[in-house]
Parts: C-alpha cells; sequence; structure tokens
C-alpha cells in the first residue's frame, strides 16, 4: 500500500477505513451526525477555523509540546536513545485537548450550547469540561463509578470548571457504559448538544476527525527530532486503547516507511478474558457503538468484559483507523501487562522526573523492551497524559516504587 496520499484517501466518503469504520446508527440520529459531517467538512479547509484553531494552541494550549531526551534511562537501558514527545505538558495534562478544542470550536459554529462526552481516565472529561468553559458552553461528562473512584482528582477538576458529572451505575461501571450512558443522554437532545467522542471510535465523521485534530502531534514530533537528531526515529509508539493519541502521532510518520509504528495494548492482570483490554490483539470484527472494529467478544459475541489498570485503556474495541492499519502491516500492535506499566510508571519519575499516565506508561514500558533488544537505535514515545491524576490510586495500592530506586 503507498501511503504517500494516505490522509487524504482515508476514510472514504463512507468514513470507512477499509472493512472498518462506516456509521451504524438509530434512525433518529442519522441526521445529527450528517449536520456534524457536513458542517466539519465545511469548516476544516476554512482559513479562519485553521488560524483560530493555530492562536488557541498557541496561546491557550501552550503548544508546541517540546520532545524530550531520556539520557539517564536510554544509558541504563543501553546504547538505544528513548525520546518524549511531551503531551503531558499540554495544557490540562493530556493530548485530548488538541481534540476537545476543536470540537468546542466546531459546536460554537454549529450554535450548539452543550456538549457531551464519556470519560474514562477522566482526562478526556477534563479536556472538555476546559474547553466548554474556554467557549462558553454547558458541558455533561458520563463517568463509570468505579472510574470515579480511582480517577479522584480528574473529578474534582471538571467539576471546578463546571461540568455535571454523571455516575454510571450499570453493569462493570467502567469506559464502555460511559460510552453507552453518554449516547443515550444525546439521542434525547441532538439538537441543541454535539457528542465530542473522545477518541478515534464512534461513527463517522468521529474517527476521522479526531485524528485530525490530534495529526498536530506527529507534525511536530517528527519536525523537532530531525531538527534535535538530524534524521527520523527507527521507532515510534504509542499506547492504544481508542487509540486518539496513537493515531496522532502515527500520522506524522505513516509515510516513512523506515519508521516502525508501534501499538502498545494493555495485557492487564493475564490474557483470561475479563483479564485484559488487548482488541488489536485479541479481537474479532464486530461492530460497537455505531462503528465496526477489532472487538473483544464472549462467546455469544457479545463485547466482552475488560480490564486495564490505566482507566483510559479498558474498552473493549478499538478506532477502526488501526484496525486497517494492523491489516495493512503499517502498524505492529504489542502488549504490556499491568506490572511492566508499573515499573515504567516508577522508573520514569525517579530517573527523568516526570511522572508519566498509566496509560502512556504501557508505551514507556514497551520503549524498555525496545531499547534492550535494539541497540544504537532510536524510539520516540508520545507520553500522551502526565500521572497527577494516577498518583493517589497507585501509591494506595502499589506504594512509592522503593525497588525501583537503583
Amino acid at each position: 500500500m503507498d501511503f504517500k496520499r494516505y490522509l487524504k484517501e482515508y476514510p472514504n466518503k463512507e468514513g470507512r477505513f477499509g472493512k472498518f469504520g462506516g456509521a451504524y446508527l438509530p434512525e433518529q440520529l442519522v441526521p445529527a451526525f450528517e449536520e456534524i459531517t457536513e458542517a466539519y467538512l465545511t469548516i476544516c479547509h476554512s482559513s479562519q477555523f485553521i488560524n483560530e484553531l493555530r492562536r488557541i494552541r498557541r496561546e491557550f494550549q501552550g503548544r508546541p509540546t517540546p520532545v524530550y531526551h531520556c539520557e539517564r534511562l536510554s544509558r541504563k537501558i543501553g546504547n538505544c536513545q528513548i525520546y518524549l514527545k511531551r503531551e503531558d505538558l499540554n495544557h490540562s495534562g493530556a493530548h485530548k485537548l488538541n481534540h476537545c478544542m476543536g470540537e468546542g470550536l466546531l459546536a460554537k459554529y454549529m450554535g450548539k450550547k452543550k456538549l457531551i462526552a464519556e470519560t474514562g481516565a477522566g482526562q478526556h472529561g477534563v479536556a472538555l469540561a476546559t474547553a466548554a468553559a474556554y467557549f462558553g458552553l454547558e458541558c455533561e461528562i458520563h463517568m463509570g463509578e468505579v472510574d470515579i473512584a480511582k480517577e479522584h482528582p480528574n473529578v474534582v477538576r471538571m467539576k471546578l470548571l463546571g461540568a455535571h458529572l454523571v455516575p454510571v451505575t450499570r453493569g462493570l461501571k467502567t469506559l464502555k457504559e460511559a460510552v453507552d450512558s453518554a449516547f443515550e443522554a444525546y439521542l434525547k437532545d441532538p439538537v441543541n448538544s454535539i457528542y465530542c467522542i473522545g477518541s478515534v471510535v464512534g461513527p463517522h465523521p468521529f474517527p476521522m476527525m479526531v485524528r485530525d485534530f490530534q495529526h498536530v502531534v506527529g507534525v511536530e514530533a517528527r519536525e523537532q527530532f530531525l531538527e534535535m537528531t538530524g534524521e527520523l526515529p527507527d521507532a515510534v509508539a504509542a499506547c492504544v486503547g481508542g487509540g486518539s493519541n496513537a493515531m496522532g502521532i502515527f500520522s506524522g510518520f505513516i509515510q516513512d516507511s523506515d519508521v516502525k509504528l508501534i501499538g502498545v495494548e494493555p495485557a492487564g492482570r493475564s490474557l483470561k478474558m475479563g483479564d485484559h483490554a488487548a482488541s488489536l490483539s485479541y479481537g474479532k470484527p464486530g461492530v460497537l457503538h455505531g462503528f465496526r472494529s477489532y472487538l473483544l467478544q464472549d462467546e455469544k459475541g457479545e463485547p466482552a468484559p475488560v480490564y486495564s489498570i490505566a482507566s483510559g485503556l479498558d474498552y473493549p474495541g478499538s478506532g477502526p483507523e488501526q484496525c486497517m492499519l494492523k491489516d495493512k502491516k503499517r502498524v505492529e500492535y504489542t502488549t504490556v501487562n499491568d506490572e511492566e506499566c508499573l515499573e515504567a510508571f516508577y522508573k520514569l519519575s525517579r530517573f527523568e522526573g516526570i511522572i508519566p499516565a498509566l496509560e502512556s506508561a504501557h508505551a514507556v514500558a514497551h520503549a524498555f523492551k525496545y531499547a534492550a533488544q535494539h541497540k544504537r537505535e532510536s524510539i520516540l514515545v508520545n507520553l500522551s497524559g502526565r500521572g497527577d491524576k494516577d498518583i493517589d490510586f497507585v501509591v494506595d495500592n502499589y506504594g512509592i516504587g522503593e525497588k525501583y530506586a537503583g
């Protein structure tokens, strides 16, 4: 497959990435999603929209975020050089604000009054609440009770920013159920509200739209890495739940055939059903939340229960674009378990002074493995978020990481 025109050719007009994606919607939502698609395609090439978004990114978000060389960890592991794209330094603490500000600007253009969304780890919820406050819009965030208990700092932040938090008490009380709940709320009033999906998932146009808003990460990272080193990295890695941070950075390097792209999924406690959320590694094609993707399924073909130590990764499917890139073999997908994730969390904190989000720590953990096996190479990791939200949960359950001090 020729990737030179990839971003212009995918998705197609029906929102499909090969056999994945599309828009499987209840009849009453079809006009609403057609309205969103038409509005986005109208303004995405508008110089006024682009210039306003660039101003917001520069003056409000603090972009560009830097690329950082982990010198101490690189020396400790071997001669492979580890670099981080510091999306943890993006305003609100994660990459999520990149698409939330774009979605908020789109909502203003469409005359919407309310933003509705789900959140897992709370990063998307905080980012959308931030966007709502900036644009003067109402904000309603649906979050599973399990994640509310785990991610208390982000819960407080959402409330401080003025969001109305809706606890979700059904099923496993995590991300999938939060998506279900948010969709139901949006169904009640699609005229005055817009559902701002938190990743490159959902019905068309959201996988395309979120990728486009996250593309800035890859564009910046490629330019910065070339300026720092005079060459491109040998590999680029990112954690994958839905896949927004991964598609953001991968899209900047997808045309560079010599750069390996690596998506890192959560292997959780074990590879038994219900103990992990590695849908690209172990799922089968299926439809969930209005789009077709690789999906973890039980024996009846229903979405399987999933788990990850990182609340932002415990989703039973992945973005349709990730699924196509897996089939095209442009992206390699691998897994990291909870123990490896925690080791990376502690080591990055102690050796580089950077506390990562547990989601991002999955990608850092894979970088450690890669560095040990590929001497004299380089790997760039998208550090998608900071770990402020996770420190209480980690310390209460696993301690402060003394065994990783040396």
